[in-house]
């Protein structure tokens, strides 16, 4: 958390009457000025990253940011005025500010304007919030008409660009807002508020107004692209580090295992029928009545030996977490610890009743509050309780409602008080304070497992605490599956890597036949290939079971397609491990807008169906039924996809290894087993061994496919797969750098090392087109394979 302490006081500033333009104060880090009763401060936190704060003349205040944890940088940049304009300029950035106006201009030192404040589009309205005097505020900019703009967090429309929307930002079970959108020129916005905040683009402009603020504050980055936005975005918030490897298998929960045997049988049957599996969730109620809701204790008869339960897990080289929530039921230890600490908030949240039946009977209401993350003193109360379960062996938490629930909310909610004030002034952070509560507990008592929070909520900066954010409640239908798309995408360009939804939709409730609606299973078939290609694959779901024994047997269509997705995600998991090292090590994403890799290709700029997953494979999600006739199955004929493959470059269907031009569209046939799947040319893609869970064999004889056409490069990345000793650099990596025009792939020096390393190992190099192979003996010198 980040401390700084601003005192606005400039009222002696001189005024130049011959110009009408007020002088300005050079700081250490910028300028600062008063303009039209403003005050404004420029602050360099960096040569690309810009700080910027206005508030009323003369007013004094303290601004903590919860998201941002660095600190300005001194940077050298040099200060002009000419006429009424004072330019600052570093080695990346121009910043004008109208003296006259104190409208702020951003450009590069090119000459290119990147974005303009819209002239007179600072507003302060004086509010009482909850007993403070402090003010509604609000900073309009102005956007080139056809300039696509992304991120904002996850919202649930199914919009690639946000440009033409409204948003009313306040965390929810299905929308995740954060305050913060990146531009196809190359630069970004985060304004650093965490009060309900309307976001607002239409021809008048673009902009943020937020219920509660002392001042404006927001940031401008410059990286020249989406990756070096994200960069700047982290270097402000926080890195995301490694997961373990075996978060990236697959994983099944529901709603919900009802004991600990019908939860062990489920990895029995897993590993009985031979499909991979590394992870199980135990959803909620494992704690009882709702009188001792989210008690973080199995108080639930159902659940009479915890630690044998999760023993069997392990022992059958699986993983488990469990579901905790962010309130507690009135009979809980929990419970009364927070109240009498004061760190207890009223307000509707879930479950309303006591009785576990439905519908709800509010006429005994459960008396579950939510907790207030925002107390150093809550945080460490929840951790208290929280730790007697992490004794248990479990390896991670699934941190639900983390928004949090807040049902028919009233004006007056939001005048709770928190440790940092109303609620309404913090709102919106309340997922990166909870999730970093445990996050950091968790840390500092454990640098042997990584941290793992799976997650319904997020905030900006909340990708420094070992996050992965699930889309929330959705509903099972092909158009919910379709908006997964550019939802995820979206909150990825926000510079939080980690996403995922429940795959085949949360809800069941349009299929009224369940598991026996064949469109229901097609729907599911086509989620689970989508979630192969996010950063988690998580079978998950309330109405009915979605293990794949449910959808069939061995032999049979659906069972059949479920089990070669899961398997495939299998065989990509060192193409998967790698992309997550680029995450933490050079600040890239795994889910990837068509804008990341092609910003220059206007046609691929707004599409909402298709994008990345790491640098080399294009994903074309089906998103539509085409098996279904009047209720029935009908393979009589088979569907196909179109998609379009990115300009400047070619690309191969990964299934049959045709080659095709960029800058145009394909048409796939799609069968139930088939997603279109393109590789970029000049891709080198590795190979994993078939395996029943992430870590059962080393990659010991890894396929590395060439996909020529191009250079191309790829740094396979291997650690000891948990712990933190990464970060003291007890890793290895071996690049394989492909010569298109010389047909050769040049495998480097492995450079770096880690205990259990393999010193000899093979790899078998083939060039997709032909099929040619060679088999490569590789003992941690460079090699020269030549075609």
């Amino acid at each position: 958390m980040k401390l700084s302490i601003i005192f606005l006081l400039l009222t002696a500033l001189s005024i130049n009457n011959s110009s009408n333009a007020q002088s300005f104060q050079k700081t250490d880090l910028g300028i600062k000025t008063v303009i039209n009763s403003t005050a404004i401060e420029i602050q360099y936190y960096g040569p690309s990253i810009v700080r910027v704060l206005k508030s009323p003349e003369g007013r004094s205040f303290i601004k903590e940011s919860l998201s941002v944890i660095t600190e300005p940088k001194k940077t050298t940049f040099n200060v002009k005025q000419q006429g009424d304009v004072v330019n600052l300029r570093s080695s990346t950035l121009n910043v004008a500010l109208n003296l006259k106006t104190g409208d702020i201009n951003y450009s590069s030192v090119n000459g290119e304007l990147l974005l303009k404040e819209k002239q007179s589009g600072v507003k302060f309205t004086p509010i009482n919030d909850a007993g403070n005097n402090t003010l509604t505020v609000q900073q309009s900019f102005a956007l080139d008409n056809d300039e696509p703009i992304y991120g904002l967090g996850q919202q649930q429309q199914g919009k690639m660009s946000q440009r033409n929307v409204t948003l009313n930002m306040v965390q929810g079970n299905l929308d995740d807002y954060i305050p913060f959108f990146q531009s196809v020129k190359g630069y970004g916005v985060f304004w650093d508020n965490y009060s309900p905040t309307v976001f607002t683009d239409n021809t008048e402009g673009t902009s943020f107004k937020s219920d509660v603020g002392d001042c404006v504050d927001y940031y401008f980055m410059y990286g020249g692209n989406a990756d070096g936005v994200i960069a700047r975005m982290r270097e402000l918030t926080g890195q995301a580090p490694m997961f373990p490897l075996w978060t990236y298998g697959f994983w099944q929960s529901k709603e919900r295992y009802k004991s600990q045997d019908e939860l062990v049988d489920v990895v029995k049957e897993y590993r009985k029928l031979g499909v991979p599996l590394d992870g199980i969730i135990q959803d909620w109620q494992y704690w009882g009545s709702n009188y001792l809701w989210n008690a973080m204790d199995f108080l639930n008869p159902e659940f009479p030996d915890p630690k044998k339960m999760v023993s069997d897990v392990h022992n059958m080289k699986a993983h488990m977490i469990i579901s905790i929530w962010n309130s507690f039921g009135p009979h809980t230890k929990q419970y009364k610890e927070l109240d009498k600490i004061g760190a207890l908030m009223n307000f509707t949240t879930w479950p309303e009743s006591g009785s576990e039946k439905w519908p709800v009977r509010r006429d005994y209401p459960s008396g579950v509050r939510v907790y207030d993350p925002y107390n150093p003193a809550a945080r460490d109360i929840y951790w208290k309780y929280l730790a007697e379960m992490y004794k248990l062996g479990l390896d991670g938490w699934w941190m639900d409602s983390s928004e949090p629930d807040h049902l028919n909310p009233k004006p007056s909610d939001f005048d709770n008080k928190t440790y940092l004030g109303s609620f309404r002034k913090v709102r919106n952070a309340f997922p990166l304070m909870t999730v970093g509560g445990v996050s950091t507990h968790q840390r500092a008592v454990d640098s042997g497992k990584r941290v793992f929070i799976l997650t319904r909520s997020a905030f900006a900066g909340q990708q420094r605490y070992g996050a992965n954010t699930w889309s929330g409640d959705v509903t099972s239908s092909w158009s919910a599956l379709k908006n997964q798309i550019a939802a995820g995408l979206n909150f990825s360009l926000t510079g939080i890597p980690y996403w995922n939804a429940d795959i085949g939709g949360f809800f069941l409730n349009r299929f009224k036949r369940k598991l026996e609606d064949p469109e229901y299973r097609e729907l599911y078939v086509r989620w689970l290939q989508f979630g192969t290609f996010t950063p988690m694959m998580r079978s998950h779901g309330a109405d009915a079971p979605r293990e794949i024994y449910q959808f069939g047997q061995k032999g049979s269509k659906y069972y059949d397609a479920i089990e070669k997705y899961i398997n495939l995600r299998y065989h990509l998991l060192p193409y998967i491990y790698s992309t997550s090292w680029e995450i933490t090590a050079s600040q890239s994403s795994m889910m990837r807008g068509l804008v990341m890799d092609f910003p220059k290709d206007k046609k691929a700029l707004d599409l909402n169906d298709e994008y990345m997953f790491g640098k080399s494979l294009l994903v074309s999600p089906v998103t539509n039924a085409m098996y279904v006739k009047a209720g029935a199955e009908d393979f009589s004929a088979t569907g196909s996809k179109e998609t379009y493959l990115p300009a400047g470059v070619d690309w191969y269907d990964f299934w049959t290894a045709e080659r095709f031009s960029g800058g145009n569209k394909v048409s796939r046939q799609t069968p139930l087993e088939i997603i279109p799947l393109y590789v970029k040319a000049g891709s080198v893609i590795p190979v994993g061994p078939s395996v029943q869970y992430a870590e059962e064999k080393k990659w010991d004889n890894l396929e590395i496919r060439i996909y020529p056409g191009a250079n191309g490069k790829f740094v396979l990345y291997e650690d000891e797969n948990d712990n933190y000793n990464y970060e003291k650099g007890v890793y290895s990596t071996i690049t394989f750098t492909w010569d298109d025009a010389k047909r050769n792939l040049t495998i480097s020096d492995r450079n770096g090392s880690f205990p259990g390393m393999l010193n000899e190992r093979k790899f078998n190099i083939v060039i997709v087109t032909s099929q040619a192979n060679k088999p490569v003996n590789y003992t941690g010198k460079k090699v020269v394979v030549k075609f």
